[in-house]
């Protein structure tokens, strides 16, 4: 349970840094290379991809769903 947690703790800290980064960037003139944001940016989307894969694979394991083959 503790590590289903951690994920999402990871998503908000990438969330954060980068607020605070682009925050910096507008008032306080500091020149970050927008590499870095979308960095951030796949980051943040590969975490957030992770904790939906796995959530998803649980719900399919928990209610045994069948896939209707056309």
């Amino acid at each position: 349970m503790k590590r289903e947690y951690g994920n999402f703790i990871l998503v908000i800290l990438v969330g954060l840094v980068m607020s605070v980064g682009v925050l910096a960037k507008i008032f306080f003139d500091v020149s970050i290379d927008s590499d870095w944001f979308w960095f951030l940016a796949g980051v943040g989307l590969v975490f957030e991809g992770i904790i939906s894969f796995r959530r998803q694979r649980k719900f399919d394991k928990k209610f045994k769903v069948v896939r209707k083959s056309r």
